[in-house]
């Protein structure tokens, strides 16, 4: 599978657990001030650490005070949980996003992160069908094909191509979604086991009849040293994800990753 050789990006998760909001919108307009390239958070209803019922809040109406806040990032859910939403309304309240965060008549900045699902309480507290894990990927397949059919017809359009990004590495199913639709392929894959997956996406690309060359490949730098990522970069990874977590947000640390991104693209 050809790998795509573009700018490095950071993208910065902040986890929307054991923080105020005032907090959280203070982080958002230092992270991109900071330069930055992708703001993201997670699409959950409890806290994945720390306190389990601590403080959190919800993803999407989170994402749509960002599009107003903001003026040059990406951002997203990484990522949103599928079975949380009607496929038709997540398409709807993507547009509306692009919208929003368009500014001056440019194009939006919002990306379509996506995923099956997988932490059951919310499943249980929200009243969602858990199911089982294949059963959740159907879903997802039938979601995303509706999701672009309604990108289609809705008026107006969006501002540009939502760009999709999935997450996960499940070979079957999830690979082969990414060969489908993905535009960024996000997973926590070490260097060592990247082109494996690769050579799946392509087989599943060759099936679906698309071509994957432009895919951009992301990839996690939480609890991982310079030495890790650059094993990453040579495997093909262009998009470096940070999770960051508060109240005590450590900026130095968002820093020293931008240092390296900047070095790459000396």
């Amino acid at each position: 599978m050809p790998l795509l050789d573009t700018a490095v990006r950071l993208g910065v998760q902040l986890q929307p657990q054991h923080v105020t909001y005032p907090q959280l919108r203070d982080a958002v307009l230092r992270l991109e001030d900071l330069g930055v390239d992708i703001l993201f958070n997670w699409d959950h209803f409890y806290p994945l650490s720390g306190d389990r019922d601590g403080l959190h809040f919800e993803s999407w109406t989170m994402l749509g005070a960002w599009a107003e806040q903001t003026e040059r990032v990406e951002f997203g859910a990484l990522v949103n949980c599928n079975s949380y939403r009607n496929p038709d309304l997540q398409a709807d309240m993507a547009r509306t996003i692009d919208h929003i965060s368009a500014k001056d008549g440019g194009e939006g900045r919002f990306i379509f992160g996506t995923g099956a699902g997988w932490f059951q309480r919310d499943y249980d507290e929200y009243g969602y069908e858990f199911g089982t894990p294949g059963t959740r990927l159907n879903d997802l397949a039938d979601g995303l094909a509706r999701i672009e059919a309604r990108w289609d017809k809705l008026n107006p359009a969006p501002t540009r191509r939502i760009p999709i990004l999935i997450g996960g590495a499940g070979e079957q199913k999830t690979l082969r979604l990414v060969a489908r639709h993905a535009d960024i392929w996000h997973s926590f894959v070490g260097p060592d086991g990247l082109p494996a997956k690769l050579e799946v996406i392509e087989r599943w690309a060759e099936k679906e009849g698309r071509d994957t060359s432009n895919l951009v490949i992301s990839n996690e730098l939480q609890r991982r040293d310079e030495d890790f990522a650059d094993h990453l970069y040579d495997a093909g990874v262009r998009l470096f994800t940070l999770g960051f977590g508060g109240p005590d947000y450590d900026y130095e640390r968002v820093r020293a990753w931008l240092r390296w991104r900047d070095a790459k693209n000396a």
